[in-house]
């Protein structure tokens, strides 16, 4: 994990990661059981699957809940990258305790004294732990929640920029709007789109096994595997979600190597009718493919990296009708392919 290098929550990192390590725990920060993988996360928001009757199962990382159900699935299946520079937030803030979990989480932090007389005095006055009745907002028990903040387990840049101490937000409100990436729909959909996963682009090849020098070779993808998939977010606390929907628009084919023409010249092939490109028909191996490749020498020995790269446009819907559009996402595979010399026969 990587080495904190600044400041977190006001208390100086000498201090912060000498606690740390003595107690296992560090109010505000990113924990081990925070992070967005298979562990058990913080009390009131741990880690859980549910089945449901249809046997589709939904799991709760990070204070949020994914339902991968219309999902795309398969030993091919991957993630999407950004066609820019845009990426899913690295971490958010999502509601965590409820008053007395985060009473009984703090308390020992303060006892064991790890952090400093000075701050754990201002941690209790914050909090008004000496209140019996209000301390920890106890009197507001059931009408809202603790937020803090959750990490992406792959630490990403910026992964250390969720740095805010908790907060309290009352039910039906909307997080403190100066809170990048408290969870809203829209957040909730960029957390979504990085759990989306399409099928392999692995096209289908007319001929098949290997092709020859300058005959048209036909590429297609099946359109039963290329459809729409999506995943919902959704924290299930303060009854918000969202869905990224990612469908397919065009297929762009690399031959892997310039001595090559591909269909369309411009590489690009759209999807029609749920279908990529179209299926060899007997009769048609001289006619120009609506999608697909020429090779103009021979591969020897080898054979050429073809690389088929799909183009996803991701759009959103959430709670109260927000919605909107993502960065479209890519998602590719190599392939090899055979060239032959034409063999000609003299008699």
């Amino acid at each position: 994990m990587p080495t904190l290098t600044r400041a977190v929550n006001g208390l100086p990192v000498a201090v912060l990661v000498g606690a740390c390590l003595s107690l296992l725990v560090c109010p505000g920060t990113a924990r081990a059981d925070d992070i967005l993988d298979g562990n058990t996360q913080n009390s009131g928001t741990e880690q859980r699957a549910d089945a449901s009757d249809d046997g589709t199962v939904s799991v709760t990382v990070g204070g949020v809940v994914f339902d991968h159900s219309k999902n795309g699935s398969g030993d091919s299946a991957g993630s999407l990258t950004s066609s820019t520079s845009w990426s899913p937030p690295p971490c958010w803030y999502a509601p965590k305790y409820t008053p007395e979990q985060l009473q009984k989480y703090l308390e020992p932090i303060w006892e064991a004294g790890s952090t400093g007389y000075q701050w754990d005095a201002e941690q209790r006055e914050k909090y008004n732990a000496g209140d019996e009745e209000k301390g920890f907002n106890k009197d507001k028990t059931g009408e809202g929640y603790w937020w803090g903040s959750y990490v992406n387990k792959n630490y990403p840049p910026g992964w250390d920029s969720c740095d805010k101490d908790y907060f309290w937000v009352d039910t039906g409100d909307a997080p403190p709007a100066d809170i990048e990436n408290a969870v809203t729909p829209e957040v909730l959909a960029e957390l979504a789109y990085a759990e989306i996963r399409v099928p392999g682009t692995e096209v289908t090849l007319a001929p098949e096994e290997a092709t020859k020098v300058n005959l048209p070779t036909w590429a297609w993808l099946d359109g039963a595997e290329f459809k729409p998939v999506s995943v919902t977010a959704s924290v299930e606390e303060i009854g918000v979600e969202a869905t990224a929907t990612a469908e397919p628009v065009s297929l762009e084919i690399e031959p892997g190597t310039p001595d090559a023409e591909v269909y369309p010249a411009s590489g690009v092939c759209q999807i029609h009718d749920g279908r990529i490109g179209e299926p060899y028909e007997k009769g048609r191996a001289n006619d120009t493919p609506p999608c697909g490749v020429k090779y103009l020498r021979s591969s020897g020995d080898g054979s050429f990296p073809l690389e088929a790269t799909v183009t996803w446009e991701i759009h959103w819907t959430g709670s109260g009708g927000a919605g909107g559009d993502l960065p479209d996402g890519t998602f590719g595979a190599t392939q090899d392919v055979v060239v032959q010399e034409i063999q000609a026969v003299n008699r």
